[in-house]
């Protein structure tokens, strides 16, 4: 999958008061526009994924699969502040010719969707069948959902909220505060705090699986064991594998935005922000999630118009939007289904 990139070269604004001198999105795109340019789907990807869907939600995406690009134009962006082609902590400030580092600007959700806001005015779409986005990305889309009311026509929410809880913030905190604990990582280099981030990493998939997840899947090998656990050793792993792919300066910004998501900021209140959205909305949760409890999925389908709310069961916690790929796409096809046969009606 090629990737593409859309430059703004203009000043951008940022909510916090800062600003960017310019910016690159990174996305890619995937099969093509129908006659009347009414069937993309706009994919929002989640904290380190990247702008290509096929890589980390194969299961959804591509050929035979829910989103077909035989049938849909696959539309998804790398966030603003990653580091996977788009700007970010590690791009070079063209007002210093040096990488921003630490002295990256505060972003929040919003900079985000304004950012892909103008990707898509650049791509010339003017309305957007499905956005569908999980945890950091469903935030994006309850956000555009907000910004943009008449843009798109369903939304899709996959265990994700209209505002980061306090117990998420603890979460990040503490992975942050790993970071700050590696002695590289007040060093402006691209591989500072990578120690650091092993352990946040370690922190983080704590959070996405659950005690049942680490039970069936890490279970001991034997009853006589005193070290060379199973769950030790993925701990570990995925520390060790997110280094190989991500950077701290990165890790850090994404995980300040995700604290600072609030659809009710600047606008009354959240239920007025939600109140805002037109586009047909389905809220899912994952019965196990932890660290986006079902709770705040049922909490934005009883506040946006006309939403519906269905659940997963699911074993893998916070991280079964990623897995769960065929209750899924059998809740959004039935999902839809019903919502054509409404509007036939």
């Amino acid at each position: 999958m090629e990737l593409q990139y859309f430059n703004y070269k203009y000043t951008y604004s940022l909510e916090a008061g800062a600003s960017l001198p310019g910016f690159r999105l990174a996305y890619t795109t995937r099969g093509t526009l129908n006659a009347d340019r009414s069937n993309v789907i706009w994919i929002c990807h989640a904290l380190t994924g990247n702008a290509d869907p096929g890589d980390w939600w194969s299961g959804m995406v591509g050929p035979g699969r829910f989103y077909d690009p035989e049938q849909y134009f696959i539309v998804c962006a790398n966030i603003l502040g990653s580091c996977y082609g788009s700007t970010g902590p590690l791009s070079i400030n063209p007002e210093t010719g040096a990488p921003y580092f630490h002295d990256f600007p505060v972003i929040t959700i919003r900079d985000m969707v304004g950012a892909m806001d103008l990707l898509r005015q650049e791509l010339d779409i003017e309305r957007i069948h499905t956005c569908i986005g999980g945890s950091v990305g469903g935030q994006q889309a309850v956000e555009w959902g907000i910004m943009q009311p008449d843009l798109i026509e369903n939304l899709v929410l996959l265990a994700s909220n209209a505002v980061f809880s306090p117990w998420g913030i603890a979460f990040n905190e503490s992975q942050r505060m790993a970071i700050e604990a590696d002695a590289t990582w007040q060093e402006r280099r691209p591989d500072a705090g990578q120690a650091g981030m092993k352990a946040a990493r370690a922190m983080a998939l704590v959070s996405y699986r659950n005690y049942d997840t680490y039970g069936f899947t890490q279970a001991l090998d034997n009853n006589e064991q005193l070290d060379g656990y199973k769950a030790a050793g993925y701990q570990q792993y995925q520390g060790e594998k997110l280094v190989r792919r991500f950077n701290a300066f990165t890790y850090w910004t994404l995980t300040k935005v995700m604290d600072s998501h609030n659809v009710g900021r600047n606008r009354g209140s959240i239920l007025n922000a939600l109140s805002q959205i037109k586009a047909r909305t389905l809220c899912v949760g994952i019965k196990s999630d932890i660290l986006f409890p079902p709770s705040e999925q049922q909490f934005l389908a009883r506040h946006i118009p006309d939403a519906v709310y269905q659940e997963i069961d699911s074993l893998y916690g916070h991280d079964g939007f990623l897995i769960e790929f065929k209750p899924l796409s059998q809740i959004i096809r039935k999902w839809m289904e019903e919502r054509a046969g409404k509007v036939l009606a």
